[in-house]
């Protein structure tokens, strides 16, 4: 599925604040289902304020919707971590969806905002358990890095893409 493939049932729009509810108790409920708990003191903590965290410090947090009904059904982030460096954040996807080739479409969209936006590197953190990300991730040219944030609970494994 490339960028100009999505199904015209869905719609891809910048999140605003309004939509943190909805966000969160997608992202809370795919956690669930690996056995990963939310962190809403640190790991989790953007999911308060996605306007702040993500537009206001330059990045962007975008919401996939259902046409009609608006219900949120996936969800990719950009946060800079300084002038050439961008990390992949909530990237999510109702498992409703998955098969469609939507995550690929949303990974797609994130790196093509990623290299407008002129940043050299793409960083994620993820967990091992995501299997179907991982392998995502992969294919899409990321390569194990060394940590971001050692400490953290739920992500095992941070990986990179250096962009061209």
């Amino acid at each position: 599925m490339s960028l100009k493939s999505l199904p015209p049932d869905l719609a891809l729009r910048p999140a605003t604040n309004a939509d943190c509810r909805a966000v969160t108790d997608l992202i809370v409920g795919i956690l669930a289902r690996y056995g990963l708990s939310p962190d809403h003191t640190t790991t989790d903590i953007d999911l308060t304020d996605l306007v702040g965290f993500y537009h206001k410090a330059g990045g962007c947090f975008d919401v996939l919707v259902e046409q009609g009904s608006e219900r949120i059904i996936g969800t990719v982030g950009l946060h800079p971590m300084d002038a050439r460096s961008v990390e992949l954040r909530k990237m999510y996807l109702d498992t409703a969806f998955c098969g469609r080739g939507l995550g690929r479409f949303l990974l797609e969209h994130a790196l093509a905002e990623a290299r407008r936006r002129e940043f050299q590197r793409v960083v994620l953190e993820t967990a091992t358990v995501l299997k179907e990300a991982l392998q995502l991730y992969r294919s899409a040219g990321f390569q194990p890095c060394e940590a971001m944030h050692p400490a953290a609970k739920r992500c095992d494994m941070t990986m990179e893409l250096l962009l061209a």
